[in-house]
């Protein structure tokens, strides 16, 4: 097997609620807790984007709809130049909203790419079906091509197919109310595991299993994280708090398998806010954590 491909890092400084603060200032956080240096990575700089506008736009139903319309093009423009070049990008966001930016740019020189998604929601809403408007409700639903139209257009189309796309850790009761209609129809090929199913399986084979398939079908994939996937407990400094989630060392298990894998193409790091981490603990915990999962085999 060819040794992996070296890792880049790219920073996407960008917070959903349309505000400045919050995780806009994790990819700086994070360089600092050292992640650059423990990959033995490149830094590639940050993308030149934020997210303005606490407003939801009633044509796409998206806060700071234009600046996430803006970004979106920049960050496929600058993960595409990375994996072109022969590297992997690791993307700190920032809030997930990156991911349909981050998939076109690998969609663009692979033409067809996996998802390994390690959240605690499915994100698959749409601008009109979102609780919030904020993009960080819909990335993956833009990824697969459902809307707002506006978004998928500004990615160039669709990235992912159903099939292609395996959702580890997802425990939102509201949003899995929300979406049973639409994952039992429409997107009955996406497969989402909650941490109890996680935990039946074991969360290393679990981790394995999701990599061995996308490896198979369709040969390759994007590793999404979003620390929310974590119990409340065990990471405050995030946005989005649920009870009921994994512990840090449930979810190095489950990374272990998916960074190890020879497909993966690339990976995201996503809603860390340093605001709730005065001190750093958490940063630096996500920072090693990441350092452990990509290192390579």
């Amino acid at each position: 097997m060819a040794a992996p491909s070296p890792w880049a890092v790219l920073g996407v400084p960008i917070d959903s609620v349309g505000r400045a603060g919050g995780t806009e200032h994790a990819p700086a956080a994070l360089r600092r807790a050292g992640i650059v240096a423990a990959l033995g990575a490149r830094d590639a700089g940050d993308v030149a984007v934020r997210i303005r506008g606490e407003t939801r736009d009633p044509r796409t139903g998206i806060v700071g709809a234009r600046d996430v319309l803006a970004m979106t093009p920049a960050i496929r423009a600058a993960v595409r130049e990375l994996v072109a070049g022969g590297e992997r990008p690791l993307v700190l966001g920032g809030c997930c909203a990156l991911l349909p930016g981050a998939l076109a740019g690998v969609r663009d020189v692979h033409r067809r790419v996996g998802l390994a998604y390690v959240d605690g929601h499915v994100d698959v809403y749409d601008g009109e079906t979102s609780p919030t408007g904020e993009a960080a409700d819909m990335p993956v639903g833009v990824a697969l091509g459902r809307g707002p139209r506006a978004w998928v257009d500004a990615a160039g189309g669709a990235s992912l197919e159903a099939r292609d796309v395996i959702v580890l850790g997802a425990r939102d009761p509201e949003e899995a109310a929300d979406i049973a209609g639409l994952l039992a129809g429409e997107l009955t090929d996406l497969t989402v595991s909650g941490p109890a199913a996680l935990r039946r399986r074991g969360l290393a084979a679990a981790g394995r299993e999701a990599a061995a398939r996308l490896a198979d079908e369709p040969g390759r994939f994007w590793l999404g994280l979003d620390v929310d996937v974590l119990d409340e407990a065990a990471m405050p400094a995030t946005d989005y708090l649920m009870p009921a989630g994994l512990q840090w060392e449930e979810l190095a298990e489950l990374l272990a398998g998916l960074g190890a894998s020879g497909a993966l193409v690339g990976a995201s790091i996503a809603c860390v806010n340093p605001e709730k981490d005065p001190d750093g603990t958490f940063v630096r915990r996500t920072a090693e954590l990441l350092a452990r999962a990509l290192e390579a085999p």
